[in-house]
């Protein structure tokens, strides 16, 4: 592991810990926020090699994450049905106002980013506003644990004993990694529950855990793929050099924003 990546994990760590350890749902919104327009303006210059997309929306997009709870929840929930449909027609709108000049691709490529960004982002500020016994400000350490406990098991058995290349999409990743990865999520996740259940007064089932770390591990690795074969297509090395040697805002998060939604779901049915 390089210096610079290495120093950059440890200023990092503690202000991620802090910022939800010591946050509210407010807080938590304007921040995944600010990250999601870092991450959208990364995506944009990334795809802006080979075509265009309509920055304007793209950006308002993951701006509204900062609001979702100022909003009332019943206007949300509505905008939420509508969302989509109104989305299509804003942005075929583009293409009839424009005369063509903003073209189909275009129309695809802001789609893709917005659901790519917004999409998978805003589970995060909904983990962690969730209420009960188990609230959102410890639930939302599953998502971050299992990204955690997979890419930092991966990356160092994929450096020390990774032989048997798993894809082309990311050629580095090895199948000795990914099974590592989750293992590191297995761990991770069994800590903490351990942790909680004993100073908390819950009692988590720990073979639940165990089932939703490999669920939730594969999801992130999945995510961290789907990052590559964006920058293969668009022939990048990183999304940016924001963080030194560790790539960009979506290089960082790739795996966490692909876990939130299902770990949101699965979290909030079965515990």
């Amino acid at each position: 592991m390089s210096i610079k990546r290495l120093l950059t994990a440890v200023i990092g760590f503690p202000i991620v810990v802090a910022v939800f350890a010591l946050g509210n749902k407010y807080i938590i919104d304007i921040v995944t926020a600010i990250i999601a327009m870092i991450a959208m303006n990364e995506y944009i210059k990334c795809v802006s090699k080979k075509t265009k997309v309509i920055s304007w929306l793209s950006y308002l997009s993951v701006a509204c994450i900062a609001i979702i709870h100022i909003v009332p929840s019943y206007i949300i929930n509505k905008i939420v049905l509508i969302g989509i449909p109104l989305l299509l027609l804003i942005l075929f709108m583009h293409i009839i106002v424009s005369n063509m000049k903003i073209t189909f691709e275009n129309v695809v490529y802001t789609l893709l980013g917005i659901l790519y960004i917004f999409g998978f982002c805003v589970f995060i500020p909904l983990t962690y506003s969730i209420e009960g016994v188990l609230s959102g400000k410890i639930l939302i350490w599953y998502i971050i644990l299992s990204a955690w406990g997979t890419d930092i098991l991966a990356f160092l058995v994929g450096q020390k004993i990774g032989k048997t290349k798993f894809s082309k999409v990311s050629p580095n990743k090895s199948v000795e990694g990914c099974i590592a990865g989750i293992l590191g999520a297995i761990i991770a996740n069994l800590i903490f529950t351990i942790i909680i259940n004993n100073y908390f007064n819950v009692e988590i089932s720990y073979l639940f855990i165990l089932i939703i770390s490999v669920v939730l591990s594969i999801i992130g690795q999945i995510g961290d793929f789907a990052a590559s074969s964006i920058k293969r297509y668009f022939e990048v090395k990183d999304f940016s050099e924001l963080f030194p040697g560790h790539g960009g805002m979506i290089d960082r998060i790739d795996s966490v924003i692909f876990i939130a939604p299902f770990a949101y779901f699965l979290l909030t049915i079965f515990l």
